[in-house]
């Protein structure tokens, strides 16, 4: 038996509603976890296909370094690769997926990486993609 205490951080969440009121903020960034033809809109996991509008796409495997075991490439380069996709520690980034196991990983890598303001999207495509009135860009 354990007495190990554990609370509820609302700052590392983004709910559907907190999403939307952000989508037109140049100071948040959307995080789309998922493959390229997942936020294209070429697969479809969902009632709708494509992506949360104003997300920028880095498929969470790209963090991998597959010459060294899958461990996470070095600092340099993932901050580079964050940078071309418009992704900056300033920013208030959110990431998701489809069910928030791939966009989790990100969020870990971020927190890593020293981004202080990072949020996971818990519902991600599985909640956005299957509501018929949340706003969508495909392709």
């Amino acid at each position: 038996p354990s007495d190990y205490p554990v609370t509820f951080n609302p700052e590392v969440v983004a709910e559907r509603d907190y999403i939307t009121a952000r989508l037109h903020d140049d100071d948040t960034r959307l995080l789309d976890c998922r493959s390229p033809k997942e936020y294209m809109g070429d697969t479809k996991r969902a009632a709708r296909a494509g992506h949360i509008p104003g997300a920028v796409n880095i498929e969470w495997t790209e963090a991998m370094d597959p010459a060294r075991n899958l461990r996470l490439r070095v600092r340099d380069e993932l901050l580079r690769r964050l940078e071309v996709a418009g992704v900056r520690p300033e920013q208030e980034i959110i990431t998701y997926c489809h069910t928030h196991h791939r966009s989790a990983h990100t969020w870990l890598v971020l927190k890593h990486l020293g981004f202080k303001r990072v949020r996971g999207y818990p519902g991600s495509w599985s909640e956005w993609g299957n509501l018929p009135d949340t706003p969508l860009d495909e392709g």
